[in-house]
């Protein structure tokens, strides 16, 4: 079954959801987001994708205590990611509870250093984050599109032994319009062995079961479970 991983973002302690990573169009969704997390918990996920946009905006951890909130009151395996750049931003992440990490820019930016953590931290730790607009790798909490193309950018870090990677298409994000499963199954057909977590665009069960029947191991959604348009009970969630 595809691992179902629901999504909290952060700006200003707060539960949000951008589209198309415009933080010109914020909706807040909650004020406690550990009360959220909870809730996710109570529902019977056991997973929990948590991204810090103040930390991807301003180049730095911000909201590593709300981090720790979330990790205290749950037992949720947390990624957390977002303005991580340096290794005190890994190590505070850790320190607060969480299970992984998704850095995205510096594997753009500073492969070096990116290889550097892979080496300390381990590929079951550290998931790489490939955000796609128009095909190539996008940076610094979608301010900067590089000109890396999708394909050859993973190839070079699945090569080096990267295992689980976080796919956003951009354009999808935060629009409830489907997710790009034609870009997830080129991926997938180059890559078999990947842990693709699949982000941006999912509005409905349908769209999770269409990822599933494709062969996409992972799938994160937010604003469609925020705007009630998952049916959790169909999704085959264990409590």
């Amino acid at each position: 079954m595809i691992e179902l991983i629901p999504a909290i973002d952060l700006i200003n302690g707060q539960c949000v959801r951008l589209t198309k990573g415009d933080y010109d169009q914020k909706k807040v969704y909650n004020d406690n987001p550990a009360e959220v997390a909870k809730h996710f918990e109570q529902l019977g996920f056991k997973r929990l994708h948590v991204v810090d946009l103040d930390g991807a905006k301003s180049k730095h951890i911000v909201n590593d205590a709300v981090l720790k909130a979330i990790t205290t009151e749950t037992s949720l395996v947390v990624d957390f990611g977002g303005g991580i750049k340096t290794e005190e931003d890994i190590e505070k992440a850790f320190a607060a509870g969480a299970s992984m990490v998704t850095v995205g820019s510096i594997a753009v930016t500073n492969p070096s250093l990116f290889m550097e953590w892979m080496g300390k931290y381990g590929a079951e730790k550290l998931i790489l984050g490939a955000d796609v607009r128009n095909g190539k790798i996008s940076i610094n909490g979608w301010k900067e599109d590089s000109t890396e193309d999708l394909l050859p950018f993973l190839k070079q870090y699945i090569d080096k032994g990267v295992k689980n990677v976080l796919c956003t298409e951009i354009s999808k994000d935060g629009t409830l319009q489907g997710p790009a499963i034609d870009l997830y199954k080129e991926v997938m057909a180059a890559y078999p062995q990947l842990h693709l977590i699949a982000s941006g665009g999912v509005s409905c069960n349908t769209d999770i079961k269409a990822l599933e029947t494709a062969g996409i191991p992972a799938v994160v959604f937010g604003k469609a479970f925020y705007e009630g348009r998952i049916k959790v009970e169909e999704l085959g969630v264990k409590n």
